[in-house]
């Protein structure tokens, strides 16, 4: 059941009709109203019969640049504001009242915003009646002499027809004159209001071409509206009550089996003259919901609906009777559709009740306007998209005409005061859209297969059978009493009976021979009359015969009449059940209806709220990209920028060594001119100064080589060690000293001295937390095989969970290299010669082995001068 509840409601296969290939679009007419006042401004100019261009009123812009902008909206015709309902009748509703009585289905209605004329273009006013009027009075112009005796069609609440005999027709009507309950429909022959007297009497009357004689027609009109998506029947006959008034009971929608909707339990009127149809129609008119607005003193709060449904069906081969056959009953309908006009609460000053009208109303035509942009993608794009009929009651009525079962015209009714322009804008946007949608065009009904003319055949027929009988029963109906007349007054006269002399024969014998002839006369009259009564006895003994046997037969009837009504009793019962079961149904398909709804509102919601993080995810996704571009470039750059800082580096330290180098030079060649001027003959050379031995130039030595390249001039003085900072080593802090168990000891003369430390073989996270520096101790085998120690130096750093961490920022290496450098005493010779390049003295050979013996450097930790060795910085 939930996976029937994803789509529409399930519903029987659809019978095959004939289609038809060719469609029409959606007439769309306009008519512009009159001003009110005639000194307001208009903003609607009628061009042509089929153009209308719309004016912006002064202070409203349209486009960026502030101009006004005037556009222009095509139609199929356009009405002025001096056409008449006449006119406006002969363009639209005729031919759809034409369609009708040939068999064709039609939908009219009328849209705009509300105090556009539409209820007056509609129904009209007293001598000037609209649309409806006029169109039910063309109708029965054209059926009149054809229509058939009331009852003769009845509904079946199903929105089919049934055909009854003429004997039920008449037990029909009687049983509705004589059952009081039974609500009366007003009869043709009653007064009719004289409100609505002048709206039913057109200037000219018309009449449709082409009407079947040989079948009988009849016309039932029901009226309803539709009132905050509710559907309410207007002609519905309710018992009133003062003191708690019972409130009316909508009505829901149905689908009939040939998939029709219409609106179950809604009250059919049969109708037999225009008079009488517009005044069952004007009964439901006073029930219409109405309020007084801003905008309009009687404001349609509903959308009316008026159907008007023809049943007709053909007359038997003998043109006599109706066709007892409800398969070639045919039923075609126009809807004539007042809708209620858009409007905004802003204007109207609506509140309360009227608010909530206001939204109903303009949802409903929302709906209406989604439908019709819906059918419009469909057919110019090709797409399957489901149309929302379901949202509203008026869709959802009226989607069969959509569908392809009839025309659709609407007459878009506009105000050309500057009020209404932005509504009027819209209105106009969608009539424009409507116009370009194509509504498939029905196929006309197939004609029963009796040959045509039986209606004038079998008139002529009773014609012929009427003087045939009256010239065979000649002397008994109409000659013997003319007969009798003529000697009543052939009678021989009386002569004079006056007797003058008492003597007179002749008067006397003259009077009785007088006598005797009447008397012969009446004689003759008695036999003739005798002769009659013998025939009228006769013919009334028959006619006693004919009448018993006529009552056998009736006897006969009624008992099978009894059995019919038994049946009828239970086919009522059946049908009671099956409705009963039809509403339990209906009260499911709306579960599911509602189930779907939500299903497809959560669906959609789904869906947008996935559109949505798809379309953030490409937004991250693109900036994810552009940022990734962005540090590619910012990565480049850096990139560059580092290899031109490293080259500068680069040239700048080679610069600097250069100058350093160059120093060096400059004091190993003062060291030496000093080694050999301090030597003495045949004894140890004295050894140099201690300020000698520093061969790494000072601080203020260095500066100058790094901010010139130029060689500096060569120092005319000795270079004396200026006085420098202890290390950090050597005061207060402390230092971690890690050396491992396995560390050998070389014994250099140069060895690390770590006064203030903590000497550890492991690693101590006690020992870490109370010390500042760090120094690994760490040997390995060199590449020329000799041992190497390495002193990994760093700082202890407290992290931010409460712990200790090392940063390593220096590396210092130890290497024992053995030399053999010959050790020669200078004689006498040499100290007055000079000494060679090998001797001990000689300075190449004694800086080869010098080291810088400073104690308290700033590469860590001191030295004590126990042997040779060499330090190195990574």
């Amino acid at each position: 059941m939930i996976r029937q509840a994803k789509g529409k409601t399930p519903r029987r296969p659809a019978p095959k009709k004939p289609s038809s290939n060719q469609k029409d679009p959606v007439g769309v007419y306009c008519r512009v109203r009159p001003l009110g006042v005639e000194d307001e401004e208009c903003c609607i100019e009628v061009i042509s019969s089929s153009t209308i261009q719309l004016h912006a009123p002064e202070g409203f812009k349209t486009n960026r640049n502030g101009e006004y902008k005037e556009t222009q909206y095509s139609f199929k015709k356009v009405f002025g504001v001096s056409i008449s309902q006449m006119e406006l009748f002969e363009h639209v509703a005729k031919p759809l009242v034409d369609d009708l009585i040939h068999g064709r289905n039609g939908l009219l209605f009328t849209y705009g915003v509300t105090g556009s004329g539409k209820t007056f273009t509609m129904t009209g006013s007293p001598g000037q009646g609209g649309l409806l009027p006029r169109s039910l009075d063309m109708i029965f112009n054209s059926i009149g002499p054809y229509q058939a005796k009331r009852y003769v069609f009845k509904t079946d609440d199903k929105n089919g027809m049934e055909v009854q005999n003429e004997v039920d027709a008449l037990l029909e009507r009687q049983r509705r004159e004589n059952n009081v309950s039974v609500p009366k429909t007003p009869s043709s022959r009653q007064k009719i209001d004289p409100e609505i007297a002048d709206m039913i009497k057109p200037e000219e009357a018309y009449k449709a071409d082409g009407v079947d004689e040989d079948s009988s027609y009849s016309i039932f009109v029901s009226y309803i509206e539709i009132y905050n998506n509710y559907i309410y029947d207007l002609l519905e006959e309710t018992q009133e009550d003062a003191i708690k008034p019972k409130p009316p009971q909508s009505k829901i929608l149905r689908e009939d089996q040939n998939h029709n909707m219409y609106v179950a339990g809604c009250m059919e009127v049969e109708v037999k003259s225009a008079e009488e149809a517009f005044q069952v129609f004007w009964r439901g008119q006073k029930k219409r919901k109405v309020a007084n607005t801003r905008l309009n003193r009687e404001s349609s709060r509903s959308h009316s609906v008026l159907i008007i449904k023809l049943a007709q069906a053909p007359l038997d081969a003998d043109g006599d009777n109706i066709l007892q056959d409800k398969s070639q009953v045919a039923v075609s309908q126009l809807c004539l559709v007042d809708l209620a006009g858009s409007e905004r609460t802003g204007r109207t000053g609506a509140e309360g009740t009227r608010i909530r009208e206001a939204g109903n109303i303009n949802q409903s035509l929302l709906n209406l306007r989604t439908c019709i942009e819906v059918l419009r993608e469909n057919q110019m794009c090709g797409t399957n998209r489901m149309v929302p009929y379901r949202d509203s009651k008026v869709t959802h009525l009226f989607k069969n005409y959509f569908d392809g079962e009839g025309k659709v015209r609407m007459v878009v009714c506009v105000n050309p005061k500057a009020d209404d322009y932005e509504e009027t804008l819209l209105v106009m946007r969608f009539a424009e859209m409507t116009q370009e949608v194509e509504v498939a065009r029905p196929v006309d009904r197939p004609i029963c297969g009796f040959t045509p003319g039986r209606r004038h055949r079998n008139q002529a027929f009773k014609e012929e059978l009427s003087r045939k009988l009256e010239e065979r029963g000649g002397p008994i109906d109409r000659d013997m009493p003319s007969v009798i007349s003529h000697l009543v007054h052939n009678l021989p006269p009386l002569p004079s009976s006056e007797l003058t002399d008492p003597h007179d024969d002749i008067t006397l014998p003259r009077l009785i021979e007088a006598l005797q002839n009447r008397h012969r006369i009446r004689q003759m009259m008695i036999e003739e009359y005798s002769k009659a009564a013998d025939t009228m006895k006769s013919m009334l003994q028959q006619l006693d015969s004919n009448l018993v046997s006529n009552d056998n037969f009736i006897h006969e009837q009624n008992g099978k009449l009894v059995e019919k009504d038994k049946i009828i009793q239970n086919n009522k019962t059946e049908i009671e059940r099956l409705e009963k079961r039809s509403k339990m149904q209906e009260h499911k398909i709306d579960i599911l209806q509602k189930t779907t709804k939500i299903y497809e509102d959560d669906k959609r919601s789904l869906r947008h709220e996935l559109e949505t993080r798809e379309q953030r995810l490409q937004r991250e996704l693109s900036d994810k990209r552009r940022m990734e571009q962005r540090m590619h470039g910012v990565v480049t750059d850096t990139q560059y920028k580092w290899e031109k800082e490293c080259d500068r580096r680069v040239n700048a330290m080679q610069l600097e060594m250069q100058n350093k180098l160059w120093v060096k030079d400059e004091k190993l060649k003062q060291l030496k001119a000093i080694v050999t001027e301090s030597k003495t003959p045949g004894g140890r050379p004295d050894p140099p100064p201690r300020q000698t031995q520093q061969l790494r130039p000072s601080r203020e030595e260095r500066l100058p080589a790094k901010r010139s390249a130029s060689p500096s001039p060569v120092p005319t003085a000795t270079p004396v060690r200026p006085l420098h900072r202890r290390s950090r080593s050597a005061g207060g802090e402390k230092w971690v000293d890690h050396k491992p168990s396995s560390s050998m000891d070389l014994g250099t003369v140069l060895q690390p001295v770590i006064p203030n430390s903590i000497q550890v073989s492991t690693p101590s996270e006690k020992a870490l937390s109370k010390c500042d520096r760090y120094v690994l101790t760490h040997q390995e085998v060199a590449s020329d095989g000799e041992i190497q120690t390495k002193l990994i130096k760093g700082e202890v750093i407290k992290t931010r969970g409460g712990g200790q961490a090392v940063q390593f920022t220096d590396i210092e290496t130890l290497k024992q290299e053995l030399t053999t450098v010959p050790r020669k005493r200078k004689s006498s010779e040499g100290k007055n010669g000079g000494g060679t390049d090998g001797d001990w003295t000689d300075v190449e050979t004694r800086c080869s082995v010098a080291m810088e013996m400073r104690a308290g450097s700033n590469m860590g930790p001191g030295y004590e001068h126990h042997g040779i060795t060499k330090r190195r910085k990574p």
